[in-house]
């Protein structure tokens, strides 16, 4: 075969430091390692912005969220946005997307501003006629499967798996219907079975492990393999687990397979030197006993026991996973696929997971949140190695072009990271990561809008109309404990990083369109 399939690998809130190759202590991911050692292993590698939509829309675009335009939950990819793997199949490649997407609203709820007023009703760009309401949960009623509108930015098989954890929706809540009539008491957070943990987000769910969400998205894919073996098209499958995003509900097994009481905080609140304004937010509202008015998705102080169970069930779910991900290799082989296919096996976004007794994720642009794994396994790579070389996101898009020998597109504004593979180039000296809310938590009086540069050794994140900032030395502080914001001895260092984030985010600006016509 002249040209590789694809098989890439995603999950859901899911740090770099939770895989047993990345160092983990306790966590056990022998399949998912076992790609880092046959391939190359990012040891630097970030999101372009640590919020669920608008990262998989730039791994999709190969560009910024400022650019594709989807850079808060709740929007859309416009389907004017060119995917990469719209030129895959435009090339011959068979394309499917199997599980999570969110690259659409997964709700059907009308955006509504935090002070009560009205969301505007007239935008500054006109709705494009396109149907954004794929994804969302009308569609998935019964047991009837949806028939899905393709090609889906690219992809001509879709299988939709929509939110997280036992409370997964789309296709697949209705095969769990037709699999169970009582799907829906099982699922009910009401009947979830008997457990003494504390924290807030952990929930017994009563669903069996052969229902649960990640064994369905392994069948799915392992079935697509299946159908794959012997044909000429080359393929290329998006397989998409929604764990171990939050709520945290391994089940069976995997629920109790870590002791909370093996892990650690090792990094509490009294570790910071001096904690950000959000940092002491959240810990007041806890101390307040306010965490209740804390949204779902919110980023919270939590005591130490909740973390370690937090940590505990994150593991569970990434265990499950990883056996998942065991069987889909698995059927590479025994489908006579696997000198023919690169892995890739990266995430969405992180977790703080404990760091400084926070949960979750928010504006905050720690490493926890940003930094995320990344492996490329390669039967034609060099052998097999790790990279400190600065990556993003948006530089996949362009890495899976330049494998297949397809010209990229303009406008693409990642970068491939081929020449990394050997372990010893790198492709860029800096980092930008945008991040952008539509309402206002953690303590901040608006939302929070970020912009983050990542050097080998700096990281600077701006926050809007803000008078703090945060800059961190990981060289003298990988865990950045103490923020030299304010450090006098610092300012010109801080002043020559601004002066570079600003010319990362001037290289950001969108260059596409091209001229139609000459000036």
């Amino acid at each position: 075969m002249s040209r590789p399939n694809f098989l890439v690998i995603v999950t859901d809130q899911h740090r770099a430091d939770y895989l047993g190759c990345y160092g983990h202590p306790i966590l056990r991911t022998p399949h998912i390692d076992a790609l880092a050692a046959r391939g190359t292993r990012f040891e630097r590698f970030h999101v372009a912005s640590p919020v669920c939509m608008p990262n998989r829309a730039s791994l999709l675009t190969g560009r910024y969220p400022s650019a594709h335009g989807l850079r808060i939950n709740g929007g859309v990819l416009s389907r004017r946005a060119t995917t990469f793997v719209e030129l895959l199949r435009e090339q011959g490649y068979r394309t499917a997307s199997l599980g999570k997407s969110h690259v659409q609203p997964m709700t059907d709820r009308p955006a509504a501003r935090q002070d009560g007023a009205p969301v505007a009703s007239l935008d500054a760009w006109k709705d494009d006629g396109g149907d954004y309401t794929q994804e969302q949960p009308h569609h998935y009623q019964g047991t009837d499967r949806q028939a899905f509108a393709t090609p889906y930015y690219g992809y001509d098989e879709v299988d939709m798996v929509t939110f997280h954890g036992d409370q997964a929706g789309g296709h697949y809540l209705q095969w769990l219907r037709a699999q169970r009539p009582d799907a829906d008491r099982l699922r009910d957070p009401a009947n979830q079975l008997p457990h003494g943990y504390t924290c807030p987000q952990a929930h017994r769910t009563a669903v069996p492990e052969a229902l649960y969400p990640t064994r369905y998205i392994r069948d799915r894919a392992v079935d697509f393999l299946r159908r794959a073996r012997g044909a000429e098209q080359p393929f290329f499958a998006f397989v998409s687990f929604p764990d171990p995003h939050h709520p945290f509900t391994p089940p069976g097994r995997y629920w109790d397979l870590y002791d909370p009481a093996d892990f650690e905080v090792r990094l509490p609140y009294e570790a910071h030197r001096n904690p950000t304004p959000p940092m002491r937010w959240c810990r007041e509202q806890w101390a307040q006993h306010a965490r209740h008015r804390q949204g779902p998705h919110d980023g919270f102080f939590a005591t130490g026991q909740e973390l370690r169970e937090a940590m505990a069930l994150t593991c569970g779910m990434i265990t499950m996973i990883d056996d998942a991900v065991g069987d889909i290799v698995r059927a590479l082989d025994d489908n006579g696929l696997r000198e023919d296919t690169v892995i890739v096996f990266t995430s969405d976004h992180g977790d703080y997971l404990g760091e400084f007794n926070l949960a979750l994720k928010g504006a905050l642009a720690s490493q926890a949140i940003t930094r995320v794994p990344f492996i490329w396994s390669d039967p034609r790579a060099p052998a097999p190695a790790v990279s400190r070389a600065l990556a993003s996101t948006i530089d996949i898009a362009p890495t899976i072009l330049a494998r297949s020998g397809i010209a990229p597109y303009h406008g693409l504004q990642g970068r491939s990271l081929l020449p990394c593979l050997d372990g010893q180039a790198a492709v860029q000296d800096e980092l930008l990561i945008e991040y952008q809310d539509n309402r206002a938590r953690q303590g901040f009086a608006r939302p929070a809008c970020v912009r983050t540069l990542l050097t080998p050794r700096h990281r600077l994140s701006v926050y809007k109309d803000e008078a703090w900032g945060e800059l961190y030395d990981h060289q003298e502080d990988p865990d950045e404990t103490h923020n030299l914001w304010d450090s006098p001895a610092h300012q010109t260092l801080r002043s020559s990083l601004i002066q570079r984030l600003l010319h990362k985010m001037l290289d950001a600006v969108d260059p596409s369109p091209q001229a139609r016509y000459a000036a």
